[in-house]
């Protein structure tokens, strides 16, 4: 965790003193979720209600998070604190795990259950036009009504399958930055710390670049029926995981430049290595159910 820190040096639990963070988050959060709530429903000030509550939720978050690394380099947590951050890191990506499961489920549920219940003798008495084909409206579309505009779906080649090379590639350049970190090579470490950056940078550019093509050229929008509804929770909320990961290593390679951590105490980089890790398997098995399948 941090370069002043000695192993159990400190043998209990860090008690820091009353801190204003937790309601100033709450604050924040309030306005967030107020202006998003009005700006969503035609109410204009809900974008600025919602960039103020951003705007004190990041600021907390800054310097909440800087308490805390002062704390830790100044040698103020212990062997029992490093315990509770790996378990709260840990119940964190459980319930990410959960997050996309319940996407994963949305889909899984439309395509083996709901579409063929739709298709069944019953209910072509109803909707005679309909057919119980996936996804449900696209280039020949399956809206009898005409509700959901014809479009074309999204295949693997190429943005997709460069974008599952570039997450892959960027596990193994963190894991080279990992071992270099505990051979207590800082300059090497550095290195492939800024090459993993780069490469979720990378990957955000191109899934843009994807969305754009979606719009412009293939008319799949959110609004696509259930595909595109799909589609795009699941890609979108899996990019702005990307980015969140993205935003951790890169203030982790900060710190490292700044020469925070240690070979043996450095759990600050291994809580974000275990984020990017969570979010290169989600977007593997994103991959193959919603491009491939």
């Amino acid at each position: 965790m941090s370069a002043a820190t000695t192993h159990g040096a400190t043998p209990h639990y860090f008690v820091p003193g009353p801190s204003r963070h937790p309601a100033m988050a709450a604050l924040g959060l309030f306005f967030v979720i107020l202006g998003a709530g009005q700006w969503v429903n035609g109410h204009g000030w809900g974008a600025w209600s919602l960039l103020l509550g951003l705007a004190v939720w990041l600021y907390t978050l800054y310097a909440w998070f800087g308490d805390a690394i002062r704390e830790s380099e100044g040698g103020l947590y212990s062997d029992r604190v490093d315990v509770s951050f790996r378990w709260s890191m840990s119940w964190f990506i459980f319930s990410e795990v959960m997050f996309f499961a319940a996407f994963f489920g949305a889909l899984y549920w439309a395509r083996s259950h709901a579409l063929p219940m739709l298709g069944n003798l019953e209910h072509q008495l109803l909707w005679p036009d309909f057919k119980a084909v996936w996804p449900s409206a696209g280039g020949g579309t399956a809206s009898p009504a005409g509700t959901v505009e014809p479009f074309t779906t999204m295949g693997p080649f190429w943005i997709p399958t460069i974008n599952t090379a570039i997450l892959l590639t960027s596990g193994g350049t963190l894991t080279i930055a990992h071992h270099a970190l505990i051979a207590n090579k800082r300059a090497s470490t550095v290195f492939w710390m800024w090459v993993t950056v780069a490469l979720g940078v990378i990957f955000l550019c191109l899934q843009a670049y994807e969305y754009a093509h979606a719009y412009r050229d293939l008319n799949l929008k959110l609004s696509s029926g259930i595909y595109g509804s799909t589609f795009f929770m699941l890609t979108g909320f899996h990019g702005f995981h990307v980015l969140v990961g993205m935003l951790m290593l890169l203030f982790i390679t900060l710190r490292l430049m700044k020469g925070h951590f240690t070979p043996r105490r450095h759990f600050g980089f291994e809580g974000a290595a275990w984020y990017w890790h969570f979010v290169d398997v989600v977007w593997i098995g994103l991959y193959f159910t919603v491009y491939w399948l």
